[in-house]
C-alpha cells in the first residue's frame, strides 16, 4: 500500500487525507489532493509559555494571550489542564491593551453593543446586537475582562481566527470558547503581552 498525505483541519477538527492542492473542483469550489503526494508537515508558531512566567501562583486558573503568537494559553488551577488556542488579536496596537486582569463574568449568547469609537468611525453599527443573532460578532460565548469592553469571545466568521481582525478583544473558534468557558472560572488571572 502506497504513502498517504494527511493534514489536520483545525476548523472542522478532523483529519484531510492526500496531498497538495491541486486545483479547484467544478462547480462546488473545493481543492482536489493528490492523494500519492509527500505528506505535508504543518509548522506551529506557538511559542512556548509558563504560566510562572507571569504570575507566581495559579489561583483559580490562568489565560496568558500571546498577541505576537495570536495565541491563548490555559491552566487550570491544579495544572493538571493545560490548553492552546488560536486567536484573533486586535488590528492595530494602539487597540492593544497589555498588561494583568481577569475574567470578572462569563455569558452564554453575549450581546454586542459597539462602542462610541466603533460607533464614529461606521454610524451605521447598530445600537446592540442580541446573542445568538448571526450578526453577533462575539460567538457562542464570552469571557468578560476587568478591563471595560475587553472580552475573550467566540466568532462565527472564522477567517478572523489567527489574524489581526479585532477591536481590542481576543477572538476564537466558537468550538475553543465553548471549552474554554467550561474550564475557566470567575478570578481567572489573564495576562496579555
Amino acid at each position: 500500500m502506497g504513502a498517504f498525505a494527511q493534514q489536520f483541519d483545525p476548523t472542522a477538527g478532523n483529519m484531510v487525507y492526500g496531498g497538495g492542492a491541486q486545483g479547484q473542483a467544478p462547480d462546488i469550489g473545493t481543492w482536489q489532493l493528490d492523494p500519492n503526494a509527500e505528506p505535508r508537515r504543518n509548522q506551529s508558531s506557538f511559542r512556548a509559555w509558563h504560566w510562572s512566567d507571569h504570575f507566581s501562583s495559579l489561583g483559580v486558573g490562568v489565560i496568558l494571550a500571546d498577541v505576537t503568537s495570536r495565541a491563548l494559553h490555559y491552566w487550570s488551577e491544579d495544572e493538571a489542564t493545560y490548553r492552546v488556542y488560536p486567536c484573533s488579536i486586535p488590528i492595530t496596537e494602539e487597540l492593544t491593551k497589555r498588561g494583568k486582569t481577569e475574567v470578572v463574568r462569563k455569558a452564554k449568547n453575549p450581546p454586542w453593543t459597539p462602542t462610541p469609537d466603533m460607533r464614529k468611525k461606521d454610524p451605521d453599527l447598530p445600537l446592540r446586537v442580541e446573542g445568538g443573532d448571526p450578526d453577533n460578532p462575539l460567538g457562542a460565548y464570552g469571557l468578560y475582562l476587568s478591563w471595560p469592553a475587553y472580552l475573550i469571545h467566540g466568532t462565527h466568521d472564522t477567517r478572523k481566527i489567527g489574524r489581526m481582525s479585532s477591536n481590542g478583544c481576543y477572538g476564537l473558534y466558537n468550538q475553543h470558547v465553548t471549552e474554554l468557558y467550561g474550564l475557566a472560572a470567575i478570578g481567572t488571572q489573564v495576562a496579555v503581552f
